[in-house]
């Protein structure tokens, strides 16, 4: 049954749904009172349609959420033809996604996999997507003497040719150009990582360096965009001497290489190099989103490998971070034993997961912002694609290997083995995250999708050290890639965190900040790093410039 399942539907799209149809029809009676709800809201919608046409006011029966921008326009609600046909399509729509979340007898995983197949076809048939059915469209087209839908079907042609909805001009943006600038040089350089080491933009810097590890899913220069957004340049002002992961994009040549290679050929190595390099006994880890996993793993790995007093790293940072996959956030809609065989037979046969498969997966997370949005804005609407150094950087896209990637996934994701003592080995080592006494500075994102802050707070009670949780406001990037400015743009939410505490129980007494939890980093950081010296050259004798930062291997396409 798996294997035809498999073949039929491997992403797991028509099973959860024809489960929940199913559910409904072995519950009659709540899916009369069900249908009961949809018949008094229809006869609602009929007495608003009624007044509409007659000319009189009438509050919409289902208002559009705030955040859903597609029917912003006033249009939408002064002509009473397109509110119609705006509330016709709400109702409907939210009476599906409803009764999907509320199907009698389906588990929560099957339940939200079914609201979310259903909210992408609901999405897709949207009257904004189409120019017929979207008054904001014709209204262009008429005003701009139809020149909007021959620039609109250039991006049409321009998107064809690139295989995807482009999200921003790749012309904008070059990395080493414009992107990815600030200066240092490539010290090291092996078949997974090159290891960049920044100039010091101080005259003195603290004497334990930082390391940065940074995911393998996408390109390491999120951290340093342009400069008024780069989190590195904010590192150096702040006098710390700065090591960061940049790793290669694999090919099928790299096909076998496995998760234990990434931990000491990537991991060990930058800590060992950077140990080497400035001469400290320890380093000031930072890992992000599965760079902070690999490094939460590490942690475990070293104080077992190396003994707790002789482990390279003082204290750790984690951004947006998973260590308990129970709930990994809506990526869990791709994850099951169905869908995760099917991808590692692509892999198989491939050798790598193709980086434009996994932008594919996330963009899928958020259709209306991530898809239908440029479609109505370059298609429909004609317009430029905006220049934007996030997005560029979302669609330079990355491989992963076949080995590693398979692992990852069956250990993490399916199994859940990494929250279980010595149920994981790596690298010769069994892990148990509980072994993990340094220092950790822990930060979310209140609106993350990708690693849900409530999840990701797990590290909290699995550590026995010390411990500091921050959740930033914004999601998954915007509340890491969150420069300090005037006045602030963002805020965060603050307090030391203890092994017993539970998310809502942190949340009710964390202190509310404004601004960017930046500053309270350093506040926590700077004091544990170590006495001023002399800012170190940027490469020496034995750690020779092999290139110039960013480096090769984030030029690979």
């Amino acid at each position: 049954m798996d294997g035809t399942a498999g073949t039929i539907d491997p992403l797991g799209i028509a099973t959860p749904i024809i489960q929940a149809q199913l559910g409904w029809l072995l519950h009659p009676q709540e899916l009369t009172a069900r249908l009961t709800r949809l018949s008094s809201d229809l006869w609602q919608l009929q007495r608003h349609s009624w007044q509409r046409q007659l000319g009189l006011a009438d509050a919409d029966p289902i208002p559009a959420k705030a955040d859903d921008d597609r029917f912003a326009d006033p249009i939408w609600s002064d002509s009473p033809a397109w509110d119609l046909v705006k509330e016709w399509y709400l109702v409907y729509t939210h009476h599906t996604q409803d009764m999907l979340y509320d199907t009698p007898g389906l588990a929560d995983k099957e339940r939200r996999r079914a609201a979310f197949w259903w909210r992408n076809w609901l999405n897709t048939a949207a009257p904004t997507n189409y120019l017929w059915s979207n008054p904001v469209a014709l209204r262009k087209a008429l005003e701009s003497r139809g020149e909007s839908l021959v620039q609109g079907f250039q991006n049409f042609l321009a998107d064809a040719r690139a295989g995807s909805v482009r999200m921003t001009d790749p012309e904008d943006f070059a990395v080493g150009v414009n992107l990815a600038t600030t200066p240092g040089a490539v010290v090291y350089r092996n078949r997974l990582l090159e290891v960049i080491h920044y100039a010091p933009r101080q005259a003195q810097v603290h004497a334990e360096p930082v390391v940065i590890v940074t995911p393998w899913i996408n390109k390491f220069y999120v951290l340093d965009l342009t400069p008024k957004n780069s989190m590195i340049r904010f590192l150096l002002d702040q006098g710390l001497d700065v090591f960061i992961t940049s790793w290669k994009n694999p090919d099928a040549s790299m096909s076998e290489v496995r998760f234990d290679d990434y931990l000491t050929e990537g991991v060990d190595t930058i800590v060992q190099l950077a140990r080497q390099f400035s001469g400290s006994a320890k380093v000031h880890a930072v890992g992000y989103c599965i760079g902070g996993t690999a490094l939460a793993m590490y942690l475990a790995w070293a104080n077992r490998h190396y003994g707790a007093d002789a482990t390279p790293v003082a204290d750790a940072t984690l951004l947006t971070t998973l260590i308990d996959f129970h709930k990994p956030g809506d990526i869990e809609v791709f994850i099951d034993d169905t869908s995760v065989r099917h991808l590692c037979t692509r892999m198989e046969q491939q050798g790598f997961l193709d980086g434009k498969d996994m932008a594919a997966a996330f963009r899928l997370l958020r259709t209306n912002s991530l898809i239908w949005h440029y479609v109505v804005h370059g298609w429909l609407y004609g317009e430029t694609l905006p220049a934007f150094d996030v997005l560029y950087w979302n669609m330079d896209t990355t491989r992963m290997p076949k080995a590693m990637h398979a692992w990852y996934l069956t250990e993490l994701y399916l199994n859940n083995r990494l929250i279980v003592p010595n149920a994981l080995t790596v690298a010769g080592e069994m892990l148990d995250l509980a072994a993990i006494d340094q220092p950790l500075y822990v930060v979310s994102a209140e609106d993350d999708h990708i690693t849900p802050w409530d999840q990701t707070f797990k590290i909290i009670n699995h550590g026995i050290g010390e411990k500091r949780f921050i959740l930033s406001s914004s999601g998954h990037i915007a509340g890491i890639v969150n420069p300090p400015v005037t006045p602030p743009k963002r805020r965060y939410w603050a307090d030391i965190a203890h092994r017993s505490d539970r998310p809502e129980h942190w949340r009710q007494r964390a202190e509310e900040h404004p601004g960017s939890w930046w500053e309270d980093w350093m506040a926590w950081l700077k004091p544990k790093a170590g006495a001023l010296i002399d800012a170190p050259p940027t490469s020496t004798k034995e750690f020779p410039e092999l290139a110039p930062a960013p480096g090769s291997y984030v030029l690979e396409r």
